[in-house]
């Protein structure tokens, strides 16, 4: 097995691709918009792949956050709300209910996810909002207070694994202070590792997650010179070793103009930094060979970090009707 989750070109495995991910093996697989048609479709990709890879529980991926992140969109699926607006307005009325919606509305993502054939989304946020940031995090993220974004993450984590799915808590150590937008340029943070403890406060509160996703973004407190992504020094000394995280660790896209590098140089440096896969989404034919063919076998450390987040998961369980009638009851309170 091959430490990358590898994005695909289309709607259908095309006969490259085929050779490909049954030579390379890949950790798992994200899909994107240009993935989907409709719900047949849909289910019979992600079956395709199992069948090809021959895992019943393969990691297929997908960022299904609600709000303005969404790849399976109305008319054919929901629409889900942001993180920050709605459950931050209720947990400012009660913080109870707050939860108990944000766990329902989880639970409900990840039926419809299971539906398809999904088994992994890339959500929570646990990012920490500090004011004059890049807004690509903005409403994505549950708000300011560390503790808020906690209770309410830990309830998101809850609520995919009742409906079937495995959450990924995303951007490790932090990605809510970035004054740039790392899809188009590398952030530079320069807080205090003082500072940083605000970031990091969600993290160790959820340091029992089965996955987390690194940011690319350099923190001038631990490491000057390299992103996270690229940083032995943050994955090591702050991801793994100061918040304590265990779990499955990826990257953010490879593909994102924070990195420089060829795609295979990108790949094999997050690797190498402690990354247990690269994430590369675009499903570009000849970049994915090239990564395949730099990348040595997963390390096993890895891959049973990858078997035990899988576990976590069983059989989706839960009425969709009921849960999303249940979470606009609780958010009518707001």
């Amino acid at each position: 097995m091959k430490p990358v989750i590898f994005g695909l070109a289309g709607p259908a495995l095309s006969a490259d691709e085929r050779a490909l991910f049954r030579a390379a093996r890949p950790a798992g697989y994200i899909l994107f918009k240009r993935n989907i048609v409709d719900p047949a479709q849909l289910r019979a990709l992600t079956d395709d792949l199992r069948a090809l890879d021959g895992r019943d529980v393969l990691p297929i991926l997908i960022d299904q956050e609600g709000g303005r992140v969404a790849r399976m969109q109305p008319p054919l699926w929901p629409a889900f709300p942001a993180a920050g607006a709605p459950f931050g307005a209720l947990y400012d009325v009660s913080p109870i209910a707050a939860i108990e919606a944000v766990r329902s509305n989880a639970q409900v993502l990840a039926l419809m996810l299971r539906e398809a054939g999904i088994t992994v989304d890339c959500l929570p946020l646990l990012d920490v909002r500090q004011e004059g940031a890049d807004d690509i995090i903005g409403d994505r993220a549950f708000g300011t207070d560390p503790l808020r974004v906690a209770a309410l993450g830990r309830a998101v984590i809850e609520g995919l694994r009742r409906g079937g799915c495995v959450g990924v808590v995303k951007h490790m150590p932090g990605h809510g202070r970035a004054t740039a937008d790392s899809h188009k340029a590398l952030p530079v943070v320069e807080a205090s590792a003082e500072a940083m403890e605000t970031d990091l406060a969600p993290f160790r509160r959820l340091k029992d997650a089965p996955m987390g996703m690194t940011a690319h973004v350099v923190y001038t407190a631990w490491d000057a010179d390299r992103p996270a992504s690229l940083s032995p020094v943050v994955i090591e000394q702050v991801i793994r070793g100061s918040i304590g995280f265990d779990g499955f660790l990826m990257s953010d896209d490879i593909d994102m103009k924070a990195l420089s590098g060829t795609p295979a140089e990108k790949a094999a440096g997050v690797v190498a930094a402690g990354c247990d896969a690269a994430l590369d989404c675009w499903g570009r034919f000849d970049e994915m060979a090239a990564i395949a063919e730099a990348l040595d076998d997963m390390a096993d450390v890895s891959v049973a970090r990858l078997e035990r987040a899988m576990a976590t998961i069983g059989a989706p369980a839960g009425d969709a009707v009921a849960l999303a009638a249940k979470r606009d009851a609780l958010l009518g309170y707001a």
